[in-house]
């Protein structure tokens, strides 16, 4: 009985170790990868939703449209792909106010796609691969926060997109605390998508 349990510990302890480090490893990959910015023509940007504030862009949102709006401006895109529906509550959705505020900076209302069903990522690029399918975009590239690159750019492959990635330069998870979470989040997320993906 005592010999059992003693294996029983040691498979248990493997286990932990095995966990632990494939745990560390997601979370070095999430933080690397976020550093990368393949900001290249294409011909739309996909802009991930974030939540908004009434009629205005949270500081996190506003962050990822200003950098769509950016890549616009500079000539790597020619069309923007605002997502995200409506929260609980709001009279708006995350997307239409990034519109709004695409077209207050003179971003011309024929080269705003938006989408407004999705209420998660997974949905966002899901949405967006829509508009992209119905109006023959061949590339994108996919903005958001640093620590969402990866997940949200493993989502794009999956449905069949050919992406850049550009995260925004700036983030409003500023505190070492708020990255924290921020990356604590996402590794529970990705790994959680990973195991999605299987099935």
């Amino acid at each position: 009985m005592k010999a059992e349990l003693r294996k029983f510990k040691r498979y248990f302890g493997i286990i932990v170790i095995i966990a632990i480090s494939y745990v560390a490893y997601v979370s070095v990959d999430i933080y690397l990868f976020g550093n990368i910015n393949e900001a290249v023509k294409a011909d739309a940007a996909i802009v991930l939703g974030a939540a908004i504030w009434g009629d205005k862009p949270s500081p996190v949102f506003e962050e990822r449209i200003k950098h769509g709006i950016w890549l616009y401006k500079k000539g790597y895109v020619d069309k923007l792909i605002f997502t995200g529906g409506k929260g609980e509550n709001e009279k708006n959705s995350e997307s239409s106010v990034a519109r709004e505020y695409a077209m207050e900076i003179l971003v011309p209302s024929e080269d705003i796609f938006i989408e407004e069903q999705s209420r998660i990522t997974q949905e966002n690029i899901f949405y967006a691969t829509q508009i992209v399918e119905d109006n023959e975009i061949n590339s994108v590239i996919i903005v958001s926060d640093p620590l969402h690159m990866r997940r949200a750019m493993q989502m794009a492959k999956d449905n069949g997109l050919k992406a850049y990635s550009s995260p925004t330069p700036t983030s409003k998870y500023i505190t070492l605390k708020n990255k924290l979470l921020f990356l604590g989040r996402e590794v529970f997320f990705y790994i959680g998508y990973k195991i999605y993906r299987w099935f």
